[in-house]
């Protein structure tokens, strides 16, 4: 290889995701972070819509999260779902009206003070690469408010990586990849891994 050609490489372009096949993606329990009713347990849910407000209804959510007690889990097991071992990882394709569901737990802060977060990564057709955000737990206001990414938004960017608590005690949190209301998505291209 030509020394040369080394500072010069640049990336290739991104290439639409999807569509995506049942055989490929999915597997058992994927979108079961833990086994449905265990104590602790909560459902995640919402819905993907896209610029004109219209569900999309074959996109794929991957979540990543904490414990309760905040630790990042450091267990193997994502893809083989034993219903014990809590891995902190989970996958949900969208049903045709555009609604994910996850079975999981209030993440807890990964350290003093912090505001626990889902990390969310969406991909969905026409998407040239897939979209990074956070969902945020809604009680700790003081969290909320020292929270880096959260306190570089303006108020009504900042609601759209904020969740709804439902009365079950679960969480409802809506994705949108255009128009208003947007959801904030996150630039990991840059160093700083500023938000749009």
């Amino acid at each position: 290889m030509n020394s040369n050609a080394v500072g010069k490489l640049t990336s290739t372009p991104g290439q639409t995701v999807g569509p995506f096949y049942g055989y490929a993606l999915p597997f058992a329990k994927d979108r079961e972070l833990l086994a449905p009713g265990s104590p602790g347990s909560i459902r995640l849910q919402g819905t993907v819509y896209d610029g004109a407000g219209h569900p999309i209804p074959d996109a794929i959510l991957e979540i990543w999260q904490a414990d309760a007690d905040g630790k990042v889990p450091h267990r193997t097991g994502s893809l083989v779902r034993d219903g014990y071992t809590f891995t902190g990882f989970g996958r949900s394709a969208v049903g045709n009206t555009g609604v994910f569901t996850f079975t999981t737990v209030n993440p807890g802060p990964t350290e003093e003070g912090a505001a626990p977060f889902i990390a969310v990564a969406v991909f969905a057709r026409g998407l040239m690469n897939r979209l990074f955000t956070r969902v945020y737990l809604p009680e700790d206001e003081e969290a909320l408010a020292k929270d880096p990414l959260l306190s570089s938004l303006d108020p009504d960017r900042r609601r759209t990586l904020i969740a709804h608590r439902d009365p079950d005690g679960g969480l409802s949190w809506d994705i949108r990849l255009q128009g208003d209301g947007e959801t904030v998505f996150l630039d990991f291209s840059s160093a700083e891994g500023a938000s749009k």
